[in-house]
């Protein structure tokens, strides 16, 4: 039997993903994370970026999330998140006009949108738009 470790991506709203994996892979803030089976136990908090769950099939699915918290135990791993989403949901014209809106905010200091909150913007918008070219180039292959 395959090696295996429950897997819970949840954002504010709904429980977006709960199952069987065999390797998570997440957006730390030091870098990229990879989960497997029987990992140490782990809390820290992630980035703004895509989600990677490898099934026990060898099927990978993709997740967004905003940023957020993730708590490895070893035999859970769970991805909480403000807001989450499966990468083929995510509506591409909208993370454009996020982006083009966040850098108008940052380079116009006059708007009404402080940096920090435009740069956070900026980064959810870019990591949503990276998160559908992975997509985009795994479903070519």
């Amino acid at each position: 039997m395959a090696s295996t470790i429950h897997c819970d991506i949840v954002s504010a709203e709904a429980e977006i993903f709960s199952g069987e994996a065999s390797m998570v892979v997440v957006s730390g803030e030091e870098g990229e994370l990879g989960i497997a089976p029987r990992h140490a136990p782990l809390l820290t908090r992630i980035r703004p970026g895509q989600v990677r769950v490898t099934l026990p099939s060898g099927e990978e699915e993709f997740y967004y999330v905003s940023g957020g918290m993730l708590e490895v135990q070893p035999h859970v791993v769970t991805v909480l998140s403000d807001t989450a989403a499966r990468a083929g949901d995510l509506d591409e014209a909208a993370a454009l006009k996020a982006k083009e809106e966040a850098e108008k905010a940052i380079n116009d200091r006059s708007a009404g949108m402080e940096v920090a909150e435009a740069q956070a913007q900026l980064a959810q918008a870019v990591a949503q738009l990276a998160a559908l070219e992975r997509l985009r180039k795994n479903l070519a292959r």
